[in-house]
């Protein structure tokens, strides 16, 4: 992250990595950008033209729809197949040696089912932060279009 005063510059959340099993993807992202962006695989930007448009407006960050991503809906499906996994920042209390208490970020990933079925309420009250989305290779290949 790049701090230039109070600025924060979120292109520093917009990156899109792959090893041999998972495609990694920055939560800052819009739908938009990843049809543009150069790196993303031809597949994703079709289940993307095919299935996740025709629910979700393209100016919608991943870290938006995953936030608030409800069970049994399209949407939630059509991640499940892909076998989407949310690396998320969670605020934590850790306790010191002298029997203090300060409070800190530990990182986590859920799979999709556990992640949308925290309620918003504890996510909120535990400063839940996104920062990528994690696509299983397999279930992108699974995946008839």
């Amino acid at each position: 992250m790049n701090i230039k005063g109070s600025m924060i510059r979120y292109e520093d959340f917009k990156y899109v990595m792959q090893d041999v099993s998972n495609l990694y993807l920055g939560a800052k992202f819009t739908y938009e950008e990843l049809m543009e962006h150069e790196r993303v695989p031809f597949k994703l930007k079709a289940i993307l033209t095919n299935y996740i448009l025709k629910e979700a407006a393209p100016d919608t960050t991943l870290e938006s729809q995953f936030y608030y991503l409800e069970e049994n809906t399209f949407l939630y499906e059509v991640f499940k197949q892909l076998k989407i996994r949310v690396k998320v920042q969670m605020q934590i209390e850790k306790k010191s040696l002298f029997g203090g208490r300060k409070t800190g970020y530990q990182e986590k990933i859920f799979p999709l089912q556990e992640f949308v079925s925290m309620n918003l309420a504890k996510k909120k009250g535990t400063g839940v932060l996104i920062s990528e989305i994690i696509i299983s290779k397999l279930g992108m290949m699974a995946f008839t279009i």
